[in-house]
This record gives C-alpha cells, structure tokens and sequence, in this order.
C-alpha cells in the first residue's frame, strides 16, 4: 500500500469506514467487497486476500441493516415455543446458538400460548414485524401443522423438532422418545419390577403421547399388565410429580418403580417418596426423562434416557440456515437423534425380588 493510502487507512480506520472505503482502497467496486462479505466463492484468491486485508487494517464491520436489504434477507433466527419445561428451553437455544457462532445470525425467541385463540394472529405479527430469515419450532407447537404451513405462506422457513418425525427431512428434527422409554421400562422389568407407575405428560404434547406408548409396549412384550390407577397424568412440572406419585404410592399394594416422563416429574416424585420415607432406590425405583441438570443434582442422582434436545436444536438451526453462506450444510444434518438410557443411583431391584 502506498505512503498516501497507509495515510488515508490509517484516518479510516480512526474514524468510521463504509464499503465504498473498503472498496476504494482495495481497487475493487463495491459489489465486489459485498460478495467477499457474503463469502462468495466467485472470487479470485488474490482479490479476496487483498480485500480481507483492507477490512482488517480499517476495522471495518459490515453494516448488518444495509446488508440484510442488499440481501434481501434479515440476519435474525427465531424460535417459537409454548413450553413449561425452562431447561428444555435452554438446551435447545444452547444448541442454536453454537450452530450460529461466527456467523452474522442473531437468535429471537418468543414464547407464544398455544391455547389462545389469537395464536396464529401472534404469531403472524410477530413474523411481519421481525421479517426473520426462518423459525423453528419447538413443540408442542411444532406438532401443529397449521402453523407450519401459516409460515410456508407466509415464505419464513422453518424446522420442526418433535419426539417424532413431523415433517420431511428438510423441516424436521426428532427424536426417538417411544423406544427410549420402551428400553427404560425393559431395563426396570429386567430387574424384577412388575409393578411400574407412570407419571405421564400433559394432553396435547406429541412427547407425552410417544412416551406412554413406549412404555405399555415394553409391557405388553413382556407380558406385565398393570391393574388401573397406575398410569397418572402430570404437566412436566415438579409439583405435579409430586401429586401423580402420591397418587400412585396411594395404590395398593404400591408400585415397585415409577417411570416420569420428564426429570421434573421425576424428582417430584423422589420428594413424595421422602415424605413417605420409602429410601430410593431400596424401596422404590425411579426413572425421568430428557437428563438435565435436574436428573445429576438430586439425591440420589437419576437414571434418566438422554433427550438429545442440544443436538437437536444445532441440527435445527443447520438445516435452516443451509445455503446462507458455504459452512451452513444442511444436507449432511441428522433428522432423527437418538435418546439413550443414562444409568444413576435411583433404580435397584425390588425389595421383595
């Protein structure tokens, strides 16, 4: 660079530079600078390292605004969810935000409530006013195919997560949520227990609906069949582990091991047990679902299947922003997960096996 130019860098780079200073002193037009911003492979390596240059010696940062309308795309991702579990909300948007580090995407999230009736208009709104690059949602919305479809009109892209395969490969994420819990009752039967509660998800959630047909299934291939009152309903929430396993310890005579749908459940259910003073797992058996940080920090630690909702919310994010730039390959994402069984303290053999 000559003495002139260092000169005209250096008060530049002082001050606040634009592309077309990028461009000037690159030797290169502006559309050019645009397309080693967007990381364009239509470029000469010459001419990307001479351009690469100039920006470091500037600091120049791309104007994300004048990018998204020279584009024709906003650099914001959304997610979409109406779920009480908060630590599935954070593994996921853990997940979503290691697959978007080092790229120009920012991550909105917005919670909706699935039993209004206003749903779609909110989410209609919100969608219009952010003019996102695509959404992906989490479920129980996921598995409400209207809504899809009111974003495929709408021309947001968007990706589905689920327990279950929702969409085809391009728009969804799963889980295999009916065989984990069909592996974890079959490990619970293995042992001895005959006598298995189930402390299942709320109406309406695909999750609870997968879970509970895991678990009859182990049942049924092992040919336990369990007498009425031992299947109760909770809401993922920790006091509703409570109530469903009182209700369940109220049976007699009372199961050996109970099955949560979900770590919160779970560890509701080990508090009911405390207050019967049955010790686990001497006098009872427990088994959540999703391992977060729940299942590890109680006492005694879990046995829990592995939601793999992490991955699942990188898989997400990669497939819909594939194609936005050269290191977003969406063809390459799993569509399906797998949960895995996590062995802890909190399940034994039954006491009289």
């Amino acid at each position: 660079m000559r003495l002139a130019d260092a000169r005209t860098s250096a008060a530049l780079a002082a001050a606040n530079p634009t592309i077309s200073d990028v461009a000037r002193l690159a030797g290169v037009s502006k559309k050019t600078v645009s397309r080693v911003i967007n990381d364009s492979p239509q470029l000469r390596i010459e001419t990307r390292k001479r351009i690469e240059l100039v920006i470091a010696e500037l600091g120049y940062v791309p104007n994300l605004q004048a990018r998204s309308l020279a584009t024709g795309r906003n650099s914001l991702i959304g997610l979409i969810h109406d779920n009480p579990n908060s630590q599935m909300i954070l593994g996921v948007q853990q997940g979503i935000l290691e697959a978007i580090r080092e790229t120009d995407f920012a991550l909105v999230i917005r919670p909706v409530d699935r039993g209004s009736p206003g749903m779609m208009d909110d989410v209609r709104r919100f969608l219009d006013r952010q003019r996102l690059y695509g959404v992906m949602l989490l479920p129980p919305i996921s598995e409400n195919d209207e809504l899809a479809q009111h974003c495929a009109e709408l021309g947001c892209r968007y990706v589905r997560m689920g327990s279950a395969p929702l969409d085809d490969d391009a728009h969804s994420v799963s889980s295999n949520d009916a065989e984990a819990v069909a592996e974890a009752t079959r490990h619970l039967i293995g042992l001895g227990h005959r006598r298995i509660g189930l402390i299942a998800g709320p109406h309406g959630f695909r999750s609870a609906a997968e879970r509970r047909v895991g678990f009859l299934a182990a049942l049924a291939e092992a040919g336990v069949t369990l007498p009425p009152g031992m299947t109760v309903r909770g809401d993922y929430r920790f006091d509703s582990g409570i109530a469903a396993a009182s209700r369940l310890l109220d049976q007699m005579p009372p199961p050996t091991a109970i099955l949560a749908c979900n770590d919160e459940m779970a560890a509701g259910a080990l508090h009911a047990a405390r207050q019967r003073n049955l010790t686990v797992p001497r006098d009872l058996s427990i088994v959540g679902f999703d391992d977060t940080s729940t299942a590890a920090h109680v006492w005694p630690p879990l046995t829990t299947v592995r939601w793999p909702i992490q991955a699942m919310g990188r898989s997400a994010a990669r497939k819909l922003l594939a194609g936005s730039e050269p290191r977003m390959d969406g063809v390459t994402q799993p569509s399906v997960l797998p949960s895995e069984l996590v062995m802890r303290a909190s399940v034994g053999p039954p006491a009289m096996s």
